[in-house]
């Protein structure tokens, strides 16, 4: 941390010094000269001030040894042993990242009755699963997981730490990062890693406009949180060889405030993330009646129908049909968005589709920039006729199948 030094026995005129800073930083407390936390670190009265009245002292930073920190970990996200997807996909991404940097790749499994599954976890090509087993965390509360992640990060010392995106890995990560006083970046879209292990974090950040590429180089581990669909999972290995280790730790720091009383059951639907086709409706839709196209299409395709922003404030939609950063991320097989005009925190959210069909009147609008194909008109006039296309080659197919 830096931080500007004033040698009072060296200020001859207060009042003179007082206007030096242009952000009032300088202020005068009982005859002494201090500075406020409106410094902005400019340096100005270093420059300008009397001479030795004020002082820049940058203080020494303790420079970490990265070499004692080896090994990027996956947590493994799960409900009551049953593995959320999101962990195979950073796994794949771990996997790809410690083969540059040749580290192994780990995981960090904590739960109750769970030693049967990390089998799975080795065929998608772990080195090592790191088994947190026992009665204390048959249900997830907040303090127990936290530390026994901590007391694997202790005894591993892995260099990197990735944790789902999901709402329990959102509690979980923010806690050991504080813990290990180190950064943590959330909802990352792109990770790399460089030859001296320093991950590179990139986030859109300042709603979008922007891609923020973040650094922790002083600090292990490094901690970052993906979403769902962001990345792909790896495929499966015929013959594992990886290792599972069963870890213990001290029942006294497991102790929790929290006491779960019931646990009720959440109808399962079929997300937007889990969505073979989608429809995106956007602010091009003129009226809320104008929707029944929207679902028609979707219908004819067996698609599920997602939005943008403004359809969700409009009430429209469920919020839980919004796709981007701030919505839902999504992988489907085929995605057609109608209107979108392509702002980066909802490209963001569905640039890993496998094809994408954009539909725009406005020939330079950054959606077609991602597309692989081209819509270029007005959705009242294209939707129809798409409708009408798939209607017609609907029949055709029929009159066929009766033929044969």
């Amino acid at each position: 941390m830096a931080k500007i030094v004033v040698n009072i026995e060296k200020i001859e005129d207060i009042k003179s010094v007082l206007e030096i800073c242009p952000f009032g930083a300088i202020e005068e407390v009982n005859g002494k000269i201090e500075i406020g936390a409106g410094c902005k670190m400019c340096k100005l009265c270093v420059k300008n001030g009397p001479k030795g009245a004020f002082e820049f002292i940058e203080e020494k930073k303790v420079s970490i040894n990265k070499d004692e920190w080896k090994g990027i970990t996956v947590y493994v996200d799960h409900h009551e042993g049953e593995i959320h997807p999101v962990t195979y996909e950073l796994i794949g991404k771990a996997r790809e990242m410690a083969t540059k940097i040749n580290h192994p790749v780990y995981c960090v499994f904590v739960g109750h009755n769970i030693k049967d599954k990390c089998d799975t976890l080795l065929s998608y090509g772990v080195d090592e699963v790191f088994v947190y087993d026992d009665e204390e965390f048959k249900d997830f509360r907040i303090e127990p997981y936290t530390a026994a992640v901590e007391d694997y990060i202790k005894n591993v010392k892995p260099t990197i730490m990735l944790v789902g995106g999901t709402t329990l890995g959102r509690s979980l990560a923010p806690r050991l990062a504080a813990r290990f006083k180190t950064g943590l970046t959330a909802d990352c879209t792109i990770l790399d890693i460089q030859e001296n292990t320093d991950l590179d974090q990139i986030r859109p950040a300042f709603g979008g406009n922007i891609m923020a590429h973040i650094h922790t180089p002083n600090h292990r581990p490094q901690f970052a949180t993906v979403r769902y669909k962001i990345f792909s999972a790896p495929e499966k290995i015929e013959v594992p060889t990886g290792k599972i280790t069963l870890c213990n730790i001290n029942k006294e720091k497991l102790s929790s405030k929290i006491d779960v009383l019931d646990v009720k059951p959440k109808t399962k639907e079929v997300g937007l993330e889990d969505a073979e086709v989608i429809i995106v409706a956007s602010r091009a839709i003129k009226k809320q009646e104008d929707m029944k196209m929207i679902y028609k299409l979707a219908e004819k395709l067996g698609a599920q129908v997602g939005g943008t922003r403004p359809m969700i404030e409009a009430g429209w939609l469920d919020p839980r049909k919004q796709i981007g950063l701030s919505g839902r991320t999504v992988k489907p097989r085929l995605i057609i968005t109608c209107g979108v005009s392509g702002a980066v925190q909802f490209v963001a959210g569905m640039s890993g589709s496998d094809y994408i069909i954009a539909i725009n009147q406005d020939e330079k609008a950054p959606i077609f920039d991602v597309a692989h194909m081209a819509l270029i008109g007005d959705i009242y006039e294209i939707i129809p006729k798409l409708i009408e296309k798939i209607d017609e080659k609907s029949l055709q197919i029929a009159i066929a199948a009766e033929e044969e």
